[in-house]
């Protein structure tokens, strides 16, 4: 099984800056997507930005060219790096891992860290 840890969320003030990291654990010998979702209140979960193994990224309209997504294959970590920053971005951001391997078997579940909460004041 895999396990997510999420770090970096708070408040901040809105052209303000944070980075959200989340670190994935278990007998883990590679993730194929590793990304970030966000659930802003009164909406569904949605997706911020995510990135493959091989550096592929894909960024939600709102975002691009404001967040950063990045990853470390060999830590099985992911970073997102979030610039200028809204009251619309005020959300519990949530860390998935989409498809991952390990000694004895391939899963392509989805897997989600317990969130993380940014929020940003105007």
């Amino acid at each position: 099984q895999v396990q997510l840890e999420e770090f970096g969320g708070g408040l901040v003030q809105a052209g303000g800056s944070l980075t959200l990291s989340c670190a994935a654990s278990g007998n883990i010998i590679s993730i194929n997507t590793m990304g970030w979702y966000r659930r802003i209140p009164g909406r569904q979960r949605e997706l911020v930005a995510v990135i493959t193994n091989r550096g592929t990224t894909d960024y939600a309209d709102a975002v691009q060219g404001r967040f950063i997504i990045t990853r470390d294959n060999a830590k099985n970590t992911v970073s997102l790096q979030m610039n200028s920053l809204q009251p619309e971005d005020t959300a519990v951001y949530y860390c998935l891992v989409r498809g991952y391997t390990t000694p004895t078997f391939y899963n392509g579940d989805d897997r989600w860290g317990q969130g993380t909460q940014v929020t940003v004041s105007s």
